[in-house]
């Protein structure tokens, strides 16, 4: 990191993974190969349908997810994973924000704030 000019700059943090309720999208599907179904997701997150639709139409966009329609009857049913360029996507990023808060935390370490005060 010292021959990097901007070491804070953190290019890696993608604003397709780092929204809010996007992350907490990613998160809940990352453990589970076998997807989640959109109501599950819709708990898990605390969206509307409304809202999830959204985010799950820009990370279909992004080719982080994939969603699979059927139907359970009569009803409509879908389906959302990660698809295998989502998952290193999202743990790549998660790499990336691992970083960040080991810097944060030795940036808030060596705060002269923090050093105690010669007597």
């Amino acid at each position: 990191m010292p021959d990097d000019p901007a070491p804070y700059a953190y290019e890696g943090l993608d604003r397709i993974l780092h929204e809010k309720a996007r992350l907490g999208m990613l998160t809940s599907l990352a453990g589970r190969p076998d997807g989640l179904s959109f109501a599950e997701l819709q708990r898990l997150c605390g969206l509307t349908q409304g809202n999830l639709s959204r985010h799950l139409q820009v990370l279909e966009e992004a080719r982080l997810v994939r969603l699979d329609k059927s139907f359970e009857g009569k009803r409509p049913r879908t389906d959302v994973r990660l698809t295998t360029e989502g998952r290193a996507r999202f743990l790549a990023y998660l790499d990336v924000l691992e970083q960040v808060v080991r810097d944060a935390a030795t940036a808030a370490r060596s705060s002269p704030e923090l050093k105690p005060k010669p007597a």
